[in-house]
C-alpha cells in the first residue's frame, strides 16, 4: 500500500495534469440538460390522462428505456453499485486520491488493481462526445477525467451524478441505462431489484459481455460486500436463465404480462410515425381500456372452459364518446387467448348479420314506407334473384304470421326485413350504409336482399360509429383517436360530419332498440341486453355462428363488441346473449356506474298515438309515428302506409306446389337448405311442414322414416343433417316426398344460442344468399 507521503506525490503530479486538462471541463452539460437530451428508444402511447399504456420501439441502434429517478431505483441497486464501482463515492469530491494513489503504486509493481476511476469520472466519460467504453486509458486521458470530475461534483449534487450514471452506463449488448437492464433481463422496473439482481446488473458494469460464469462470480464478491453471502447460492442458474430470456420487442411496466393497446399503438404509428421518445397523448381510457380487455378476456375464457367449450377465441371492443367521437377504448384482440393476436378484429372485416337491420327499417320510416306499426307478414318468402330462388326465413317458434314493424325489429325477423328491402330497395339500403361510412366493397345489387340480413363485411368501428349516428339524432360524424387538431402531423383529415336520417326517424328507431318488450318474443323478457339504464341495442350474428356481435348506445357512449375467430371457424352455441351481449353489457354498466343514462328528448317531428291492431294482431299501445302518418287503428288488408297490402304482394303463390288431386307437400320444396338462425335460440326454432292439396284425404307425415302425425301443418325442431319427408296415405305407401337439408346448427343443443334460420333453394346464388 502506498504511503501518505506517497499519496501526497500522486496528488501533485496529477494536480499539474488537471491544470492543463482544465479547459475541456467547461463542455460538460448540466445535468437538467442531460435529462432533457435523453430519449429513449420507444415512443409512448399515454392515455388522454398521461397513463402509459403501449411502448413500441422506433430506434434500432440502442435499446434504452425512460429515464428513472434516483427514488424509483431500489436501495439494493444504489448499495451494490456504489460497493462495486465507486466505495468512497459519497466521500470524494470527484476523485479518489487514496485509490489513485494505490493504482499508481500498483502500476509500479506491475500488479492489477481495480483502477482509479470513480463513478463520477466515468460519468464524465459517458458524457462527453467520444466516451470511452472499454481498454485502459492514457494518464492524459485520466487527467482529464478528473478535471471534468471535480467541475462536475461543483456542479452536480451526488444524487444527480448517480442517477445520471445509472441512465447512461452501458449494460450488456445494445442495452443502455438501468431502465432497460432491469426489463429486459429481469422483466421488472429499477425499483423492484432485490439484492442478488442488483448484484448482477452492478457486475456486468464492469463485464457488460462477459459469459454468465464470470459475472456470477463478480456478483457474489458484490453480494459479500454488502453482507449478503447467502444470496450467492444457486446464483449461477438464475444468472443463466436471466441471460437466456429473450429481450421483447416493447419495454414495459405495465402490471399486465401483456401490453393494453398495441393494436390501438399500430394504428397510431401507421398515422403520425412517431420517433423515439415521443409521448403520445391520445383519447383512450386507460382504466376502461383496462377493463374492457379483462371482461373480453375473462367471457372468452369462461366460454372455453373445459365442461362447454365453445370454439370461440377471438373477440374485439370499441366504445366511442357520443358527443366527441373520441376513442375511448380500442380492444382489438383477446391476446393469448387468440391464435392469431396481431389480427386487429376493430378494423378486420366480417359479416354482421341482423345488427343492419335498425338503419334499414330508418330509411323505410323516412321514406314514409313504413312506421313501427305497420304489419308486415312474417310467412314463407319466395323472390326471384339472379335466375333462382331467394328464400328467408326464421324459426323463432314457427313464423309469425302479421307482425308490426316494432316486434320485427326488436326481435329480429329475417322475412319482414327482406319484404321491407323490397321496398327500399337492395340498391338505395347500400347507398344508405355507405353514407354511414360502411366499407361496403360492392354495390347494392350485387348483394341483393341478403343485405338485409347482414350479408356485406364491414368492421367493427364503422359498425359502431355508424349506431352512434342513431345516438346523434341520425348524424354520422368522424371518429378521432389523438386529442386536438384532426390535421395535425401526417393525420389523416375525415369526413365531415354530414346527416343520414332525419332526427325523428333516429329517435323512432331508438325507441324500439331501448324497448325490451320488443324483443320479448325471440329473447325473453330476462336477457344481457336489457339494462337498469336507458340503453339501445341490437345484436347480430352471421352464418354458421362465425361473427357474433352486440352494439348498442346510451346517452353518452356507443358500445360494440364482436366475438368469434379470426380465421373464421364456426362457434359451437355462441351466440349474441351468450357471446357479446354479455361484454356489452359489462362495459356499458361500468361506463354508467357513476353516471346516469337518460333517454333522448323527442323531436318536433314526431307525435306519440295509441294504435290498436285489427283482430287483436297486437296488443293496444302507444306508438311513435312521423307527423302525419300517425293512425289509431291498424288493419291488416292495408294500414295507412300500405304495409300490408305491400306485403301481401310479395308472398308466394298459395298454389305453389298445389296438386288438386292427391295430398301432397306444399312446404317444403324438395332440395332446400335450411340455415339455422344464429339471432334466434335454437330450441325455439322451428321448420314448417305444411300440405297443399288433397286435404280431406287422411295422409300421414313421415320424417326419416318415423311418423309425425296426421295434421294439416306439422311444426317440427330441425336437426342437422339430410331428411327425408313423406306424405303416407292409410294404407302406408308413400304418395309424396322431398329431400331437405338443415345447415348451421351443431349437436350441442344444451345450451340456447341465438341463431338465424334461413332456408335456400339449391339455386338461390350462394355469394349473395346469408345465412345470417
Amino acid at each position: 500500500m502506498p504511503s501518505k507521503r506517497g499519496t501526497a506525490t500522486v496528488r501533485a503530479v496529477l494536480c499539474a495534469l488537471l491544470i492543463a486538462a482544465a479547459p475541456c471541463a467547461h463542455a460538460l452539460p448540466s445535468f437538467e440538460q442531460v435529462r432533457a437530451h435523453w430519449r429513449s428508444s420507444d415512443w409512448l402511447l399515454l392515455s388522454r390522462d398521461g397513463v402509459p399504456l403501449e411502448r413500441t420501439r422506433v430506434d434500432k441502434t440502442a435499446r434504452r428505456g425512460d429515464w428513472v429517478a434516483l427514488a424509483d431505483v431500489s436501495p439494493a441497486l444504489r448499495e451494490a453499485i456504489v460497493m462495486s464501482e465507486d466505495k468512497r463515492f459519497y466521500e470524494h469530491s470527484g476523485v479518489d486520491w487514496h485509490g489513485a494513489a494505490a493504482a499508481a503504486w500498483a502500476d509500479l509493481w506491475n500488479t492489477r488493481t481495480r483502477g482509479a476511476s470513480t463513478v463520477t469520472m466515468q460519468l464524465t466519460g459517458l458524457l462527453s462526445d467520444e466516451p470511452e467504453r472499454s481498454g485502459r486509458r492514457s494518464i492524459v486521458q485520466k487527467a482529464g477525467q478528473a478535471v471534468s470530475a471535480l467541475w462536475l461534483e461543483r456542479s452536480w449534487r451526488k444524487d444527480q451524478i448517480l442517477e445520471a450514471y445509472l441512465n447512461l452506463v452501458p449494460f450488456r449488448g445494445e442495452t443502455i441505462g438501468l431502465s432497460a437492464l432491469s426489463l429486459t433481463l429481469f422483466g421488472k422496473a429499477p425499483s423492484g431489484l432485490d439484492e442478488r439482481e442488483a448484484a448482477i446488473a452492478a457486475a456486468l458494469i464492469r463485464a457488460p459481455n462477459a459469459p454468465y460464469t464470470k459475472v456470477s462470480e463478480r456478483a457474489c464478491h458484490i453480494l459479500r460486500d454488502m453482507k449478503a453471502p447467502e444470496r450467492c447460492a444457486n446464483l449461477d442458474s438464475y444468472v443463466e436463465l436471466a441471460f437466456a430470456r429473450p429481450a421483447p420487442a416493447i419495454l414495459t411496466v405495465s402490471p399486465d404480462p401483456e401490453s393494453l393497446a398495441p393494436h390501438f399503438a399500430r394504428r397510431i404509428a401507421d398515422e403520425i410515425h412517431p420517433v423515439a421518445g415521443e409521448r403520445v397523448v391520445t383519447t383512450l381510457d386507460a382504466k376502461l381500456q383496462r377493463f374492457a380487455t379483462d371482461t373480453l378476456k375473462r367471457t372468452l375464457a369462461e366460454l372455453n372452459a373445459p365442461a362447454h367449450a365453445r370454439n370461440v377465441h377471438d373477440g374485439a371492443v370499441v366504445v366511442l364518446d357520443n358527443a366527441t367521437g373520441n376513442v375511448l377504448a380500442w380492444v382489438g384482440s383477446s391476446g393469448g387467448l387468440s391464435g392469431a393476436r396481431d389480427v386487429d378484429a376493430v378494423l378486420a372485416r366480417r359479416q354482421p348479420g341482423s345488427s343492419l337491420k335498425p338503419f334499414l327499417y330508418a330509411e323505410a320510416i323516412d321514406e314514409r314506407r313504413l312506421t313501427t306499426a305497420s304489419l308486415l307478414d312474417d310467412a314463407p318468402l319466395d323472390l326471384q334473384a339472379g335466375g333462382g330462388l331467394y328464400i328467408p326465413q326464421n324459426y323463432d317458434k314457427d313464423f309469425k304470421g302479421w307482425v308490426s314493424v316494432r316486434t320485427a325489429l326488436g326481435s329480429s325477423l329475417n322475412v319482414p326485413a327482406v319484404r321491407t328491402v323490397v321496398l327500399v330497395t337492395p340498391h338505395r339500403f347500400a347507398k344508405t350504409l355507405t353514407a354511414l361510412g360502411l366499407p361496403l366493397a360492392q354495390s347494392g345489387d350485387y348483394y341483393g336482399y341478403s343485405i338485409a340480413l347482414g350479408s356485406p363485411d364491414i368492421t367493427l368501428l364503422s359498425l359502431t360509429n355508424a349506431y352512434r349516428a342513431l345516438a346523434n339524432g341520425g348524424v354520422v360524424a368522424p371518429t378521432h383517436d389523438l386529442p386536438g387538431s384532426p390535421a395535425a402531423r401526417n393525420h389523416r383529415t375525415p369526413d365531415p360530419a354530414h346527416r343520414v336520417f332525419s332526427a325523428d326517424a333516429a329517435y323512432i328507431i331508438t325507441t324500439v332498440l331501448s324497448d325490451n318488450n320488443a324483443r320479448t318474443r325471440t329473447f325473453g323478457f330476462d336477457n344481457p341486453l336489457a339494462t337498469p339504464f336507458f340503453s339501445a341495442v341490437k345484436t347480430g350474428t352471421s352464418k354458421d355462428m362465425r361473427d357474433n356481435w352486440t352494439i348498442g348506445f346510451t346517452s353518452r357512449y356507443t358500445v360494440g363488441v364482436w366475438v368469434g375467430n379470426a380465421e373464421g371457424d364456426p362457434m359451437w352455441d355462441v351466440s349474441g346473449v351468450t357471446g357479446a351481449s354479455p361484454i356489452w353489457a359489462a362495459v356499458v354498466e361500468y361506463l354508467h356506474r357513476n353516471v346516469p343514462s337518460t333517454p333522448p328528448v323527442a323531436p318536433p317531428g314526431v307525435v306519440r298515438t295509441r294504435v290498436a291492431f285489427e283482430h287483436d294482431v297486437e296488443p293496444a299501445r302507444y306508438e311513435w309515428f312521423l307527423k302525419g302518418t300517425e293512425m289509431s287503428t291498424v288493419h291488416l288488408a292495408a294500414d295507412a302506409s300500405g304495409a300490408s297490402e305491400r306485403s301481401t304482394a310479395y308472398a308466394p303463390p298459395s298454389a305453389r306446389n298445389a296438386r288438386s288431386a292427391a295430398p301432397s307437400i306444399g312446404s317444403p320444396t324438395d332440395g332446400t337448405v335450411f340455415a339455422l338462425d344464429p339471432d334466434i335460440p335454437a330450441q325455439r326454432q322451428r321448420i314448417v311442414f305444411e300440405r297443399a292439396g288433397g286435404a280431406s284425404t287422411r295422409s300421414t307425415w313421415r320424417l326419416d322414416g318415423k311418423p309425425l302425425g296426421h295434421a294439416e301443418r306439422v311444426l317440427w325442431l330441425p336437426w342437422p343433417g339430410r331428411h327425408l319427408l313423406e306424405l303416407v296415405n292409410a294404407q302406408g305407401a308413400s304418395v309424396d316426398a322431398v329431400h331437405f337439408e338443415v345447415r348451421g346448427a351443431t349437436a350441442r343443443t344444451a345450451a340456447a344460442p341465438e341463431t338465424r334460420a334461413q332456408a335456400r333453394s339449391p339455386r338461390a346464388q350462394p355469394a349473395k344468399a346469408p345465412a345470417g
